[in-house]
């Protein structure tokens, strides 16, 4: 096997385990508080949407101003747009589905549908940041310098960072919907399983990728927007008992250190 692809492999799986160690956050909850609740799902929605610029519509204009024969603020667009409208497409089908199921079991689907709806819009997400990695990594390959190399690795490890708080963006909000802890762990976690996979088959096709990556990353972000505005948001405004800014700085926290790892990791 390449070794540039075994060292995409390694960097993703740690991608993943970061993923896995955020989706353990669930572990200090003993039972759903719905004060402490409301505060991680705004966390959460805060760094959605601060994931959504500084991980993905960012990259996705820079590279598109390097490779791409088109405008970078069309590509951007076009991706974003694409990316909301899947994920509206998405809610119809999951909502048609559950009526369906509801009309024959006689009972409602509703947190079916925000599980779908959460784990498959943070997927989304991780695989463009996987094909980053595998791109970066898969780069190497014609040649590179010890600066080449600490750069492959410093994007594996500004997106495992990154993923801790992504973890717990998908396994707190099923705490919340009254999951139990392991299975709240277990959705949390599962939703980086996809970057080991994007990874490796960025590398295997980078050159085709470096193409196609400003749209996934920018379709991500509209996908990851969506969602937040859409589900997250409201969600953590329910049951505020007098206290109406409680989920609101969550949100202002999960953005600001969101927003400082990416900065901060370039």
């Amino acid at each position: 096997m390449d070794p540039f692809i075994i060292m995409v492999l390694a960097a993703t799986l740690g991608t993943w385990f970061v993923t896995a160690l955020g989706a353990a956050t669930v572990v200090f909850f003993t039972s759903p508080n719905p004060k402490s609740l409301n505060i991680m799902l705004g966390f959460a929605s805060g760094v959605m949407i601060a994931a959504s610029f500084w991980s993905l519509l960012q990259p996705a204009i820079e590279r598109a101003e390097a490779a791409s024969s088109l405008p970078a603020y069309l590509v951007a667009t076009l991706g974003f747009l694409s990316g909301a409208f899947f994920m509206w497409t998405s809610d119809k089908v999951v909502s048609l589905s559950r009526r369906k199921a509801d009309s024959t079991q006689g009972q409602p689907n509703e947190r079916l549908h925000r599980i779908i709806m959460l784990i498959l819009s943070i997927t989304l997400h991780n695989i463009p940041e996987g094909l980053a990695v595998g791109v970066a990594f898969g780069a190497l390959g014609s040649g590179y310098s010890t600066e080449d190399l600490m750069g492959a690795v410093s994007v594996a490890v500004g997106i495992g960072l990154q993923n801790f708080p992504e973890g717990a963006a998908v396994s707190v909000p099923l705490r919340r919907e009254g999951y139990s802890r392991k299975k709240s762990f277990l959705y949390g976690q599962a939703s980086g399983m996809v970057e080991p996979v994007a990874g490796v088959l960025g590398a295997w096709l980078v050159v085709y990728v470096e193409a196609i990556l400003p749209y996934a990353l920018s379709f991500a972000a509209g996908a990851m927007i969506l969602v937040a505005v859409h589900e997250l948001i409201p969600e953590c405004q329910r049951n505020q008992e007098g206290r109406p800014y409680l989920a609101t700085m969550g949100i202002v926290l999960g953005f600001a250190v969101m927003m400082l790892l990416d900065v901060m990791l370039g």
